[in-house]
């Protein structure tokens, strides 16, 4: 009997923490830029990051309009869908910021995710990027301090599962049986009053102050 419940202790806790990393889906982030060598960097360090990035990378504005889905006017199943937009802001033909444009107005269930990277850290390039919904602005080289804001922003907001074990009938009885347990109050005393102060009536009716 014993062995029994600890298989199912054992059990309750196993679906616990498969429900947990559930949660860790994988992320698919796609990566626009021109230059191959920050793509490859990119691409490096996201991939090294762990197994929650998937990284699609392109070359170009139009290609990621094709991989999105955007030109076709089709939208993607659930599982091409993309999670993340990374993309350089200055490229030929369309830059991120045409891009990241072009995605906002959109009309999606929920808005994809754009954050935008540049060499020159120019304050009116970022307000302007921030101003039409970029999610940050990222200064390149992509460094692993960046990766790690991607992986706060790509985990999901739902609480996390409690790993506190469930209880059976036969424990939550004892332990309601435990706290129903009160300890006793001690018997009224009657004050110290002087037996002398006292009427005649309520020294008969108490023998202990006759």
């Amino acid at each position: 009997m014993e062995e029994k419940k600890n298989n199912n202790k054992e059990g309750e806790e196993e679906t616990e923490i498969a429900a947990e990393a559930a949660e860790l889906k994988e992320v698919r982030v796609l990566v626009v830029d021109d230059s191959p060598v920050d793509r490859r960097i990119v691409e490096g360090l996201l991939k090294g990051s762990g197994e929650m990035f998937q990284v699609i990378a392109v070359d170009s504005g139009k290609k990621a309009m094709q991989v999105l889905g955007l030109e076709e006017g089709k939208s993607k199943s659930d599982d091409e869908k993309i999670d993340i937009i990374l993309t350089d802001y200055c490229m030929p033909e369309m830059t991120g910021y045409d891009l990241l444009k072009f995605v906002k107005e959109q009309t999606y269930p929920k808005s994809i995710p754009v954050f935008i990277m540049s060499s020159e850290n120019e304050p009116q390039r970022v307000s302007r990027c921030r101003a039409i919904g970029a999610e940050d602005f990222i200064l390149k080289p992509l460094r692993t301090k960046d990766v790690e804001k991607l992986r706060d922003f790509a985990r999901p907001a739902s609480p996390k599962v409690s790993a506190k074990r469930k209880m059976s009938l036969p424990e939550m009885t004892a332990e309601n049986s435990s706290s129903d347990r009160r300890p006793c109050i001690a018997a009224w005393q009657w004050p110290h009053t002087h037996s002398n102060h006292l009427s005649p009536s309520t020294r008969i009716s108490n023998p202990e102050l006759a």
